[in-house]
């Protein structure tokens, strides 16, 4: 990435739709991201606007080497399926349109930058870059962490989202998989998008 000082994706830029054009509102948005366990094996997103309309929810997987999470858009309709690639040092997961795992139904690549780091730095490779071996080659980049309390997105050296941590944030919450998020997305860009994005990131953080 860039090390020149960031912009910021705005009003009159062109619109970044990775999910789909419905995600994409031409003013700044602040959701909320509710995440909890379910149990020891499922966990559940959800997502808000700050009026609590339902935006997007979010069902899988907690543990496992072949995680596998869902989107669903309010009425229930599956938007996007997120599926962790088996066993490796830097976590990889593809996602993919609605139910389907084919090729053609490719949205994003997500591949974690660095297995040895105390700040979780994810590459994002659209369908269309199927070259990941190169992290200068990826379309999206995000970086931050719980260290932080912060966690930020940018396409190429553009700011495009950014996440905080909404109450005071203690180990203990952490571990029991019960926390909030607020997110910060700019003009334009797809928030289905940045949402599964920090679903996967959180996976890679989530070490409890």
């Amino acid at each position: 990435m860039p090390k020149n000082k960031k912009t910021e994706w705005q009003v009159g830029d062109p619109p970044i739709s990775v999910v789909g054009d419905q995600f994409c509102n031409p003013y700044p948005m602040e959701l909320m991201v509710k995440r909890k366990v379910i149990n020891f094996s499922k966990d559940h997103y959800q997502v808000v606007d700050p009026s609590g309309n339902i935006l997007l929810q979010i069902d899988g997987q907690a543990w496992g080497f072949n995680r596998k999470r869902v989107m669903r858009d309010p009425a229930g309709f599956i938007v996007l399926t997120m599926r962790q690639k088996g066993i490796r040092l830097k976590r990889k997961w593809e996602v993919h349109g609605g139910e389907s795992k084919d090729k053609e139904d490719l949205l994003f690549t997500v591949q974690q930058s660095s297995a040895m780091s105390l700040k979780t730095s994810v590459d994002v490779f659209l369908a269309e870059n199927s070259n990941i071996k190169k992290s200068s080659a990826c379309d999206f980049h995000a970086s931050g962490g719980y260290s932080n309390i912060s966690f930020k997105v940018f396409k190429s050296d553009a700011l495009i989202a950014g996440v905080g941590v909404t109450h005071k944030f203690t180990w203990g919450s952490y571990c029991k998989g019960k926390y909030n998020f607020s997110v910060s997305v700019n003009p334009e860009v797809d928030y289905a998008f940045i949402i599964a994005l920090l679903v996967m990131v959180d996976d890679i953080e989530n070490l409890c």
